[in-house]
């Protein structure tokens, strides 16, 4: 599994209707409206990096309302809270 985390820059006036979208996409786990320098942060998890250039090239960016995308792949994962879920499995 192949983890990227997308920085979107998007139509201020569309975000609600631009992050729907992108949840909605094969690939994309998780959207995030936020603060700062982007307004949305999508989770792209794929089996291999061919599936991300096709969530990213093919699906994020064509979104209307998507104004610019900073991709960003994950090499390993720290998350306590993906680990308490890998051991709760089967309690």
């Amino acid at each position: 599994m192949v983890t990227a985390i997308v920085l979107i820059k998007a139509d201020v006036t569309k975000i609600p209707t631009v992050a729907e979208e992108l949840a909605s996409l094969d690939g994309v786990s998780e959207v995030y409206s936020v603060t700062g320098k982007v307004d949305l942060i999508a989770i792209v998890r794929v089996r291999d990096h061919e599936g991300i250039a096709t969530a990213v090239t093919e699906g994020v960016s064509k979104v209307p309302g998507v104004l610019e995308t900073e991709t960003h792949i994950a090499f390993r994962a720290y998350s306590q809270h993906d680990l308490d879920a890998a051991f709760s499995i089967g309690e």
